[in-house]
């Protein structure tokens, strides 16, 4: 199946690298007009490899645990190609370490990013979805919000925080034909992932069903059908592109 994009503005956080990243790059090879978000001018690349292929794209910062800035790039899509069809709140980090010794600081910046920045995304995406008359909403997750993992206490409840806060936001918008669904990452091979040892990618690999870890692509496979007309009755949904890894 084929997915056109055409004529779309898709707004991306977190798209300097990995995930995000290779969201950017699908949605803009379906067609898509995409605005590489990330802090500073770290999505400046993204955006350039995009356009060296022929697609459309435009780099714009956004601190997504600050609303002034989320306002600030909604508005600036908004004045660039006039709507904001698509939005994949992507951005994310971890602070790993057990509940005992993890630092109260840590714990509110995973949740401030994670979550409240999806929040603060979804809000001022909102207002433009519901005069268009349509949207698409899509949050990228984990497969540890679904299963927890020792040692990521934060970054599990901000994962698991998300997929309550789009099966909300899906009842508030279905009437105005605006989707919000989520897309739940198993063991993706990113930078975080090749910090890990040769054994430990190994005893990995042997917990999932199809015997690998995940690629981005996997993962931007996924979004891509979310935000297209197929996945039109799709709605306050988790999918799972975890190989297998929870069932």
């Amino acid at each position: 199946m084929k997915i056109d994009l055409s004529g779309r503005t898709a707004l991306v956080t977190g798209a300097s690298r990995g995930i995000g990243r290779a969201v950017a790059f699908a949605l803009a090879g379906a067609g898509a007009a995409v605005v590489a978000g990330a802090r500073g001018t770290n999505a400046e690349e993204t955006a350039q490899a995009i356009r060296d292929r022929g697609g459309q794209a435009t780099a714009m910062p956004i601190d997504v645990t600050d609303a002034d800035s989320v306002q600030a790039a909604v508005d600036a899509t908004l004045a660039l190609w006039g709507r904001v069809d698509i939005l994949v709140s992507n951005a994310g980090i971890a602070r790993d370490q057990l509940l005992l010794r993890m630092k109260r600081d840590d714990w509110d910046a995973v949740l401030a990013t994670n979550l409240t920045g999806a929040f603060l995304c979804a809000q001022a995406v909102a207002k433009p979805m519901l005069r268009q008359r349509g949207g698409r909403i899509i949050a990228i997750a984990s497969v540890v919000g679904q299963m927890g993992n020792a040692g990521q206490a934060n970054y599990a409840a901000s994962k698991a925080g998300l997929i309550g806060f789009a099966k909300s936001l899906a009842r508030e918008l279905a009437s105005r034909n605006v989707t919000v669904n989520v897309v739940a990452p198993g063991l993706i091979e990113t930078d975080m992932t090749r910090a890990l040892t040769e054994q430990a990618h190994a005893d990995w690999s042997a917990k999932i069903p199809l015997g690998r870890l995940g690629t981005p692509e996997d993962v931007a496979a996924a979004v891509c059908f979310l935000a297209s007309d197929a996945a039109a009755y799709i709605t306050g949904q988790v999918v799972a592109v975890n190989g297998g890894l929870y069932l």
